[in-house]
């Protein structure tokens, strides 16, 4: 499979490549500089918002405007710009990081834990209500459904592993978490992940340069090697969903590779489920 650089941005870390069937645009984040990029691929065209505060993931919302994952907890930015807190979990010493949307629009977050404070996946309701499916998480990162809806993945980085739950996709409710695939004596640690329509999932290595498929039973199936060791995150997008966007990051001097902190696309790679908007 071809790699193909679809937007130089020396990014300091790029994450969490969402597709906006609205307008045809990737929406992506480079998280420690606050930012969250709009990129047209069809013109390379790329439009930054800029907030007080690190962002981990930016969704579309149902409504217009975004939900955002940030440092102290989620916030809805609307249409007009303006920015509205839902959940604050700053006083708990966690800090936001990866968020995924279930096929019913519910939004999934989870957290990196703080020097006295375990790390956590929940699920925010539309009031900013937070219903925790885990504790103790160290590095949460991510989270994808099955097709069917009723597998959720997950990834608490540290673990070296994926790991799946049973998803009840009309209650919203996750539960039995248990391996899925075991990344340990690999180069590098999972991170960003998402699913295709056939059950296969798709995960970045950080620090290995790559992008793993595992089959729906926890078999790998392919690797895809990019040219910058710090890959991120993945997720499918273009007009048909049939291409690999992939985030990486930048951190000198040991990862201060040419290409490093780019955004990727790998053209043809599967078949992307299609992204549900957060419905609050």
């Amino acid at each position: 499979m071809s790699v193909e650089v679809v937007l130089r941005a020396a990014a300091a870390f790029a994450e969490c490549p969402t597709w906006d069937p609205a307008d045809g645009t990737l929406l992506w984040v480079d998280m420690n500089r606050s930012e969250v990029h709009r990129l047209r691929p069809s013109d390379g065209a790329d439009t930054v918002l800029r907030f007080a505060q690190p962002v981990a993931a930016a969704k579309p919302r149902a409504g217009g405007g975004l939900v955002l994952s940030m440092r102290d907890g989620v916030a809805v930015r609307e249409p007009d710009g303006s920015l509205h807190p839902l959940a604050d979990w700053s006083a708990e010493g966690v800090r936001g990081n990866d968020a995924g949307i279930d096929a019913r629009g519910r939004l999934w977050v989870g957290t990196m834990a703080g020097p006295s404070a375990p790390g956590w996946l929940g699920r925010v309701s539309p009031r900013g209500e937070t219903h925790r499916a885990l504790s103790g998480t160290r590095l949460s990162n991510g989270i994808a459904w099955s097709p069917d809806g009723r597998r959720m993945y997950f990834v608490d980085t540290p673990t070296c592993r994926i790991d799946v739950l049973d998803y009840d996709l009309a209650e919203g409710e996750a539960s039995a978490p248990r391996p899925f695939a075991e990344l340990t004596g690999t180069a590098g640690v999972p991170d960003g992940l998402c699913v295709d329509t056939d059950g296969g999932v798709w995960v970045a290595l950080f620090r290995g340069g790559a992008v793993r498929r595992y089959t729906p039973n926890g078999t790998l199936d392919r690797e895809i090697r990019f040219p910058a060791a710090l890959t991120t995150a993945c997720g499918f997008g273009g007009p048909d969903l049939t291409d690999l966007y992939v985030t990486t990051a930048r951190r000198a001097p040991e990862f201060d590779e040419p290409l490093a902190g780019s955004v990727f696309v790998v053209s043809g790679a599967g078949q992307g489920l299609a992204a549900t908007a957060f419905a609050g």
